[in-house]
């Protein structure tokens, strides 16, 4: 159904639970031990600095983490810790690795504000509220970095970025994963944001990107057009399948993942259910309705 849109994932890496990889002369990572279909191996949490240091997303709620990132920073103090986003496997551990620490917790905000969800709703961590919320293109600087916070709402309506100023690199948190496309569900998702947001990203200058899961993207401009080449496409083979007269979320999915590892099906339906509200919105698609889960789709007219 179209021309195939090839995504360089690069599914190698090396690496032990619990210990801590020097990335770079600022940045060490210490993988959380919850694997997954959506996670890859875990949730990489990223030390930045020496001596009075930066945590970036200390992960799931896990102590044996937790012991972990302590461990790593042995010797220094941890006076700053960032989230990307309140899904779970990245900001809970906030819980107990702040009062380990006395650190700053900064991010954007409570889980799905800015789509007005109820607290609650969904599987996001509404425990997690910031003692500092960062709005785009906010500046915290620590001891030898300076990190930039980037708003790139759409796999969360809080997700942010940091930008490494010293290293000219991005923490991409989830927003572009070095091993997957981005699991985008609504509610508090949405594939417009998140198209709008990687088009923000191809306007900046970063050499490389550090993901929270796989490895390094080392070419993140061309990554990045690729990401958004292929939401392109997957809206594009949507409206060929309602052209056939697939009509629901089910059938599209049967249709376009053919093969598909059933532990990611669901993942698909929500994708699918998030462009399909999307070309709604655009009026590139039609409903019987509200643009939910169960609805029937149609080419519009």
């Amino acid at each position: 159904m179209g021309q195939r849109i090839v995504i360089p994932y690069n599914k190698e890496l090396e690496f032990e639970y619990g210990v801590a990889d020097q990335l770079s002369p600022l940045i060490r990572r210490v993988i959380a031990n919850n694997p997954g279909p959506f996670t890859f191996h875990g949730t990489g949490t990223f030390i930045i600095g020496r001596g009075e240091v930066a945590v970036i997303d200390p992960g799931p709620l896990d102590q044996d983490h937790v012991d972990a990132i302590l461990k790593a920073t042995e010797g220094e103090k941890i006076t700053h810790i960032f989230v990307t986003h309140t899904h779970r496997d990245h900001s809970p551990n906030t819980e107990l690795l702040q009062p380990a620490t006395g650190a700053t917790t900064f991010g954007y905000g409570q889980h799905g504000a800015d789509r007005g969800l109820a607290v609650g709703t969904g599987t996001g961590d509404f425990d997690y509220q910031p003692d500092i919320k960062l709005k785009d293109g906010d500046i915290v600087r620590g001891e030898g970095w300076t990190l930039e916070a980037v708003h790139t709402p759409g796999h969360a309506s809080n997700h942010l970025c940091y930008a490494l100023k010293e290293e000219n690199v991005l923490f991409s948190g989830d927003q572009v994963m070095g091993w997957s496309t981005t699991v985008v569900s609504d509610p508090d998702g949405h594939m417009g944001d998140y198209i709008s947001s990687l088009e923000k990203l191809l306007a900046r200058n970063e050499e490389r990107y550090w993901p929270n899961h796989g490895t390094c993207i080392e070419d993140p401009q061309a990554y990045v057009g690729a990401l958004v080449a292929h939401r392109r496409d997957r809206e594009g083979q949507i409206g060929r399948c309602l052209e056939k007269g697939l009509d629901n979320i089910e059938a599209l999915v049967a249709e376009m993942y053919k093969g598909l590892d059933p532990r990611l099906h669901n993942g698909a339906c929500r994708a699918v259910h998030s462009h399909l509200i999307h070309m709604v919105e655009t009026d590139r698609a039609a409903c019987n309705g509200e643009p939910t889960p169960e609805a029937l789709y149609s080419l519009p007219g």
